[in-house]
């Protein structure tokens, strides 16, 4: 289609809007202002770059299929997320994990990382214009398997993890001074029991002091900042995680940390969304992580459903989505690997979107006179607006292709790249 369509079908759309009090310039200005933050582990299915043939064992993370195409080396995976952000509008940062250090061929273990290991991911970022993000890796690793980490009763182990920790929070804030923009380093463990245990408290006792020590060390906040993560259970952890959400928001209001809420954390029937004004009422900053969980946390690639939409609305109408870090969280080895990070990116961007695209103050109005008839049909009328062609022309205006050039672009990518790789 020429661009004159997508003209043609934007203004009518901006018209349309504003006749409900909504200005789309305004709304497209908004959005450019919100980063996301691209998972790098999607593109090589959790593998990351510790040895030659690094693989996924365990640790309370799985991926299924094997599509071809997947990223082996450093390089491929850059180039796969360059091509990603070359569809997505905006800009946006990187998340990377500390399996995905360049570590030269060498055995690096993980209480041996540095930041020279992430030189090469900085100046990348550099290049690109993106920040950077980071997570120590508490998976895939034999003092893992047991299924504890930073709660283990094991000092050995655990001091171990707490030394992985503490390397890996100085990392995030060299690739947060290096690039001038504070890096998120986020701790998530996967401690827990398949079946009940006993010592319940005891588990948590130690997970505390293993967090106090850990967070003992300062760093600037213009470098980096904390989250840890809370979650109701996993696999190989399905009667008991040491991690709970209840632990960590206690943890995370008494020390100062952010809190990681991610999508498929909780029960099926829970809303996310909800949960969002009660923590920024006492929290100053929230990281989320959007995946789209089927009936347990499994991660499947994010799309405009109900749960994106709920969410949607909910940053944009609490006033605060400029402290809440929005990060990107699944894995999907049965499709293209590269259209996956697309989809899911370009889903939670469509997502804030149609929540700015709403006429806010006079839902509110609505709601406040009782009137929750006006309320539920301006709802309805809502969901079939052009948000579209507002949506299309964000793309073009960010040179990007317009929804209907995706899926070409990415079958292009397939045939030029990933379909020769082994």
């Amino acid at each position: 289609m020429k661009d004159s369509h997508y003209e043609k079908s934007y203004q009518l759309a901006h018209e349309a809007y504003a006749e409900i009090g909504v200005d789309t310039e305004i709304v497209m200005e908004n959005l450019q202002k919100v980063p996301l933050s691209l998972h790098c582990w999607q593109g090589d299915d959790v593998g990351g770059f510790e040895s030659p043939d690094a693989e996924l064992s365990g640790g309370g993370i799985q991926v299924t299929g094997n599509y071809p195409g997947k990223a082996g080396t450093i390089q491929e995976l850059r180039g796969d997320i360059e091509k990603v952000f070359s569809l997505i509008p905006g800009k946006h940062r990187l998340n990377l994990h500390a399996s995905y250090g360049e570590f030269g061929g060498s055995k690096i273990d993980r209480d041996k990382v540095e930041p020279s290991h992430f030189s090469g991911w900085a100046e990348w970022a550099k290049e690109q214009g993106v920040g950077l993000d980071f997570n120590a890796t508490f998976y895939s690793h034999p003092l893992a398997e047991a299924g504890f980490t930073l709660s283990s009763k094991n000092k050995g182990i655990r001091d171990f993890w707490i030394e992985h920790a503490k390397r890996s929070r100085k990392i995030a804030a060299y690739l947060g001074k290096e690039l001038g923009s504070p890096a998120i380093h986020n701790t998530w463990i996967p401690d827990g029991f398949k079946d009940y245990p006993v010592d319940r408290i005891g588990y948590r006792n130690i997970l505390k002091n293993s967090l106090d020590e850990i967070f003992s060390e300062k760093h600037p906040e213009n470098f980096m900042k904390d989250a840890v993560e809370t979650k109701l259970f996993g696999i190989g952890s399905e009667a008991y995680v040491v991690g709970s959400h209840e632990f960590y928001m206690f943890y995370a209001a008494l020390n100062n940390v952010m809190v990681c809420l991610d999508l498929g954390h909780f029960h099926p029937t829970e809303l996310i969304a909800d949960k969002i004004s009660s923590v920024m009422l006492f929290s100053d900053e929230l990281l989320l992580h959007v995946s789209r969980p089927m009936h347990w946390d499994s991660d499947h690639v994010v799309v405009l459903n109900d749960d994106i939409r709920f969410l949607g609305e909910e940053l944009v109408r609490c006033g605060k989505l400029d402290k809440i870090h929005i990060g990107l969280d699944f894995f999907d080895a049965t499709l293209n690997r590269v259209g996956a990070w697309v989809t899911g990116t370009r889903a939670a961007l469509k997502g804030l979107m149609i929540a700015m695209l709403q006429p806010i103050d006079k839902l509110v109005e609505y709601e406040e006179a009782g009137n929750y008839y006006g309320r539920m049909g301006l709802s309805e009328q809502l969901k079939s607006m052009p948000f579209g062609a507002v949506w299309d022309m964000y793309c073009m205006r960010n040179g990007v292709v317009q929804e209907n050039r995706v899926v070409p672009e990415v079958f292009t990518y397939e045939k030029n790249f990933l379909q020769k790789r082994n």
